[in-house]
């Protein structure tokens, strides 16, 4: 089976939410594959050793949090994360990447990166940012999809439905409030993802994770 989501870890507590948030969009029939970039190689052998051995290490950790140890798992040498990662999406033919909100999230929010908030101006790639604090809520499970009743008749609402009816949730389209997972669409160019100011202002106010997809690509786990 092919990778179909991949969750961006590090072993930091807010990339657990990404993790919670991947676990949860497995079920809807995706697979899982977990992945950390190391910007450049080290010169020294032993500290070359070193370094893989600790991203190898997270991974495991990430794996290991999961409960599924054979998880696969990728360390992309990259300059740029986001470009590490969207190579890396490409190559295994995913169409998700999942991103653990900033540190700084109050509980309930998600708030991107930044390495999420690059790819959400121009990615190829649907791009999840899970709610901070997720990792806490146990066997929590995806019961609301909201969907912003500008986005009818796109790439968004079709990815919502699909979710949906894999997952036995109910779709909302209030453009304010909250939801289990908030799918929202781009006007930019063609797909590609591009966030309107009026879509960023609602992701502020919402509570829940988010699911942003590219125009006229919908996500089909």
């Amino acid at each position: 089976m092919s990778t179909t989501i991949i969750v961006s870890y590090d072993g930091t507590p807010n990339d657990d939410d990404a993790l919670a948030l991947g676990k949860l969009l497995a079920r809807a029939g995706a697979s899982l594959a977990l992945a950390y970039v190391r910007h450049a190689r080290e010169f020294d052998p032993r500290r070359e050793e070193l370094a893989e051995h600790d991203a190898q290490r997270r991974l495991e950790q990430g794996a290991s949090w999961l409960g599924a140890p054979d998880t696969p798992r990728h360390v992309v040498l990259s300059g740029s994360t986001g470009e590490g990662l969207e190579a890396l999406a490409e190559r295994e033919g995913a169409q998700l990447i999942v991103f653990g909100s900033d540190y700084r999230t109050p509980p309930g929010h998600a708030e991107p990166g930044n390495t999420a908030q690059h790819l959400l101006e121009g990615s190829p790639v649907a791009i999840a940012v899970a709610a901070a604090g997720l990792r806490t809520t146990g066997e929590a499970s995806i019961q609301t999809v909201n969907v912003s009743a500008a986005d009818a008749d796109t790439a968004a609402l079709q990815t919502a439905r699909v979710l949906a009816e894999k997952t036995g949730a109910s779709v909302t389209d209030h453009d304010e409030g909250s939801a289990d997972l908030i799918v929202v669409g781009s006007p930019g160019p063609e797909g590609r993802i591009g966030l309107s100011g009026i879509a960023r202002s609602r992701l502020n106010a919402a509570r829940g994770s988010v699911l942003v997809v590219p125009n006229g690509r919908p996500v089909r786990l």
